[in-house]
C-alpha cells in the first residue's frame, strides 16, 4: 500500500505541475483608444478583434474614440492586434470619469483631448498623482465652508 500511494501522489504532483504552466485567462473588459474618423474606421475597428479568440462582446463609441473589446482575452494581444490590423495608432484608455478625481482641473490630470466627463487617470502616475490626490486636511477645510455640508460654517 505504501508504494502505490507515493505512485499515485507523485503522479498527481506531475499532472498538476503541467495544468498550472498554462493560466487560465480571466474576463476582461480592455479599452482602447483609437481614433475613429468615419464608419469604416468603425467596421475595421470592429472586425480587427471580433475573431480572436475569447472575445465575448465588442463596442465601439466613435464619439470617444473608444473601442471596448469583453472576453477571456490577454490586453497585450488586443492592443497588439487592433494596431496591425487597423494600421492605426492605439493605446490602452487613458482617461476615467471627472468624478473620480479630486482635483480634475489641475495641470497633468485636465486634458483638452479627452471626451467630455473625462479626465487623465493621474492616479498611477507618481509624479502628478499627489497633485490630484486631496489631502484629509484640504478636504476637511473645503467642506467645512460647503454649500452641501449641512453643518458648515455659515459666517461670511
Amino acid at each position: 500500500m505504501g508504494v502505490l500511494t507515493y505512485l499515485s501522489e507523485l503522479y498527481s504532483d506531475f499532472t498538476d505541475s503541467l495544468s498550472n504552466k498554462k493560466e487560465k485567462k480571466h474576463f476582461q473588459t480592455v479599452e482602447i483608444k483609437i481614433r475613429l474618423d468615419c464608419e469604416g474606421c468603425e467596421k475595421r475597428a470592429r472586425h480587427s478583434v471580433e475573431g480572436m479568440k475569447g472575445v465575448t462582446k465588442v463596442e465601439v463609441e466613435a464619439k470617444e474614440n473608444k473601442l471596448t473589446v469583453y472576453g477571456f482575452v490577454d490586453p497585450k494581444k488586443v492592443l497588439k492586434r487592433v494596431r496591425r490590423k487597423t494600421g492605426k495608432v492605439a493605446v490602452m484608455w487613458p482617461y476615467v470619469k471627472h468624478d473620480l478625481v479630486y482635483h480634475p482641473y489641475i495641470a497633468g490630470a485636465y486634458d483638452k483631448k479627452a471626451p467630455p466627463g473625462y479626465v487623465r487617470n493621474v492616479n498611477d502616475d507618481p509624479s502628478i498623482g499627489q497633485l490630484v490626490r486631496a489631502s484629509s486636511l484640504e478636504e476637511r477645510y473645503a467642506t467645512a465652508f460647503s454649500d452641501e455640508n449641512p453643518n458648515s460654517c455659515n459666517v461670511m
